[in-house]
């Protein structure tokens, strides 16, 4: 089990969290090794353009949302670097991401999941 996968069970669980992610796939919003906060999120309240934690086929990605379709309760994930990981349901984003660095990211936290509403909770 990864870093990105331990981080899902624990925003599963309801708590939010701090890490320090690697790679360059979400450069410039997320640089290698910088710090960001994560909570769990309402997936119903997601938009193109939040950065969340979720799992696409079998994989946990700190990516963009790029698309929404609200009738199948999915979201589509994707780098930021046009790659498309694909799509995933509601119930396998676990959270969106609050802050790099301390820098607060627009909107997100409009979209938290409510308190004692378990991850996979139809909305």
């Amino acid at each position: 089990m990864g870093l990105l996968d331990t981080q899902a069970d624990r925003l599963g669980r309801g708590e939010t969290v701090e890490f320090r992610p690697t790679g360059t796939s979400m450069v410039p919003l997320i640089r290698s090794r910088r710090r960001i906060r994560v909570a769990p999120a309402d997936p119903a309240l997601l938009e193109p353009g939040d950065i969340v934690l979720a799992r696409v086929a079998g994989t946990v990605f700190l990516h963009l949302v790029s698309a929404v379709d609200v009738p199948r309760r999915r979201v589509q994930v994707s780098n930021n670097r046009g790659h498309v990981n694909g799509w995933t349901g509601h119930d396998r984003v676990f959270g969106i991401c609050l802050a790099v660095d301390d820098a607060p990211r627009p909107g997100a936290a409009a979209k938290l999941r409510p308190a004692g509403r378990p991850a996979s909770a139809e909305a």
